[in-house]
């Protein structure tokens, strides 16, 4: 006998609410129905299990179907079903008292990230899309053919009825409403079980799909080929990261890969993560090769629940650090439709953070500490990752300070100890203090480059988007060491040692070179000096501070706390080689002319060793150039 009734609420406009509320996200819909019915099988095959069903359990798939003229979409299962008694216990009850604690808290504000799932409201985004919806379903413990139907058309009435219905299971029956006939396509629905339900542990058909099969050979022994309808599966519902690290190889890992992101390039290497306690996660993570440029896409890394896809917005659940990974998390332990907030105060999604940031760290150390070798061809792919943990978390930054490498510009790597010990004898100063040189471009510096290694100082190569940070961190963790580019000042500066060399002019002599410089140079952003250099040193150099550049830099990239570094103007140390030959022809040339020339142009080859001369500038010394040559 049909039965009809008013689901018990206080607030009679739910459905507009719901509506308001979830419009943004209205695709979800199909993702929950389908969660459902999946929820719906696998209770099913856990009876099965345990004896209490003992039917066979047949085809349990799921099918999505939708009829363009009917304007209807079906969501059809074989598990569990529902009597008519569960109908009004689980729909009417208790997702409709989910339902009115939702309308209390959410009826005066905008948060519809933090809705559905959490109140119950699963079936009930149906309404979203749909100005009717019926439900028939059969349990699995009724006898042949009794079922019952449930139908609602939005408002708190409903009816309920017996039906007969030939297999368990439930169909749920959406007929859409005018405004969201978008999703009577398709390709649309395609995509949206393409985007949710790729991995769900059911297998779910959504329609047929045409294959070309060999058929044989013709008379002249070429291959023929037919065309085969088959059922189109939409999903896989054994994804690796469900499966025991133990049963999968390198190969299996690839070709995962390739089917979460099929036009990358092969990572680099990945990390199988499966815990029980705790809390519960799997997952894989892989290494991709990183371009130096940092033009990175995150948002790489899909975040699930029991298989269900739930955001690919994992900042606050994976170390910002490891955001530039590619993989999949599943923790039963985040909810559906899950809130930032809630991310952000849950203490379960703390604890997979920190867990993650530890097996990242006992990945790295155990393939450094396996093969040395092999770890150094990878450093160059994966010190972004490594340079950018250490900075940001103070943890990583002690498991890491064992295997993170310095890479020199002969390409060669050590450890931080071993650098240390390295340069320990020759690049110690008068104040007991270590310096460490670097260069962003040996291409650039390599006058200077030269210079350092002529006084046998080793010199590291610091070129990535993140060094300028790097080498702060490292200055502050380091005891007693400064950390000087190599074109930051003169070399006997960078280390200064006690030894002096003795300046070949006299008092006057020096100032009369320090005035015609000055004309010469005619620039206020340049600081000038006469000082005692070795012969061998270039006449004339030019360097910005360490501090002053490295500011810059950081600036450049974000950070440092100093943004307005950016916009200041660049200021910059001028280095006259009073020991220099060229000093002395500069001071015996015949007129005041000929001197400015010569010691414009020494300052213009200054310039041009650090790619600082151009335009008009570099036009007149390539003329000056050819004048002083004839």
């Amino acid at each position: 006998m049909k039965e009809k009734g008013t689901i018990s609420i206080h607030t009679e406009n739910i459905f507009p609410i719901i509506k308001k509320f979830l419009y943004s996200d209205h695709e979800i819909f199909l993702r929950e129905l389908v969660s459902n019915a999946v929820d719906a099988t696998q209770k099913l095959k856990k009876l099965a299990s345990l004896g209490e069903f003992k039917d066979e359990l047949g085809d349990i798939r799921i099918e999505v179907k939708f009829d363009k003229k009917k304007k209807t979409i079906t969501v059809s299962d074989r598990g569990i079903g529902m009597t008519a008694e569960e109908v009004k216990k689980y729909i009417n009850q208790i997702a409709f008292s989910g339902a009115a604690e939702f309308v209390e808290k959410f009826k005066d504000k905008g948060d519809a990230k933090d809705i559905i799932g959490k109140f119950g409201l699963g079936f009930y985004s149906s309404f979203m899309v749909a100005d009717n919806v019926e439900i028939i379903t059969r349990s699995h413990t009724a006898s042949e053919g009794e079922a019952a139907k449930w139908t609602c058309d939005g408002s708190t009435e409903f009816s309920i009825e017996p039906t007969t219905k030939k297999e368990r299971g439930t169909d749920v029956i959406l007929h859409i409403n005018k405004d969201s006939e978008e999703f009577l396509d398709e390709w649309r629905i395609k995509g949206i079980l393409e985007k949710y339900c790729k991995f769900l542990p059911v297998e779910i058909k959504f329609g047929t799909k045409e294959d070309s099969v060999e058929d044989g050979e013709d008379k002249d022994g070429k291959k023929k080929y037919k065309t085969v309808t088959s059922d189109r599966i939409i999903n896989n519902p054994e994804p690796l990261w469900a499966k025991s690290p133990n049963d999968l190889n390198d190969e299996d890992y690839l070709k995962f890969y390739k089917e979460l992101y099929p036009f990358s390039e092969d990572p680099l290497f990945w990390i199988h993560l499966n815990v029980d306690y705790p809390f519960n996660l799997t997952g894989i993570l892989y290494f991709p090769k990183v371009k130096n440029d940092f033009e990175l896409q995150k948002n790489k890394i899909q975040l699930y629940s029991r298989q269900v896809f739930i955001t690919d917005e994992v900042k606050d659940v994976v170390p910002d650090f490891l955001m530039l990974l590619h993989g999949v998390l599943d923790s039963p332990d985040i909810p559906l439709n899950v809130s930032r907030s809630y991310l952000q105060s849950d203490s379960n999604v703390k604890k997979i953070s920190q867990h993650i940031t530890k097996k990242v760290a006992d990945k790295l150390t155990d393939m450094y500490k396996k093969d040395r070798k092999e770890f150094e061809k990878k450093w160059d792919d994966i010190n972004i990752f490594v340079k950018y943990g250490m900075i940001s978390d103070e943890k990583f930054y002690e498991k890491a300070k064992d295997f993170a490498l310095l890479k020199n510009v002969n390409n060669e790597y050590f450890t931080f100890n071993e650098y240390k010990e390295k340069v320990k004898p020759t690049q110690t100063d008068k104040e007991k203090q270590l310096v460490y040189l670097y260069s962003t471009d040996p291409g650039k510096q390599d006058t200077y480059i030269q210079m350092a290694k002529d006084k046998s100082y080793d010199v590291l190569l610091m070129d990535g988007v993140l060094d300028s940070h790097f080498i702060s961190n490292l200055e502050q963790k380091f005891e007693k060491t400064q950390i000087k580019r190599v074109d930051s000042d003169t070399v006997d500066k960078l280390i200064a040692k006690d030894e002096k060399v003795e300046s070949v002019l006299s008092k006057e002599e020096e100032e009369q070179v320090k005035t015609i410089f000055e004309k010469a140079i005619n620039n206020t952003n340049m600081t000038l000096a006469v000082e005692s250099m070795s012969p061998n040193d270039l006449p004339v150099t030019v360097t910005m501070s360490e501090w002053m550049r490295r500011m810059k830099d950081m600036a450049k990239t974000g950070g440092g706390g100093m943004p307005f570094m950016g916009s200041m103007p660049d200021n910059y140390n001028v280095s006259v080689n009073a020991n220099h030959n060229v000093i002395q022809k500069v001071l015996k040339a015949e007129t005041e002319e000929q001197k400015v020339k010569l010691a414009k142009q020494a300052y213009d080859l200054a310039l041009l060793s650090q790619n600082m001369l151009t335009g008009a500038d570099l036009t007149s010394f390539i003329k000056r150039s050819v004048e002083l040559v004839s």
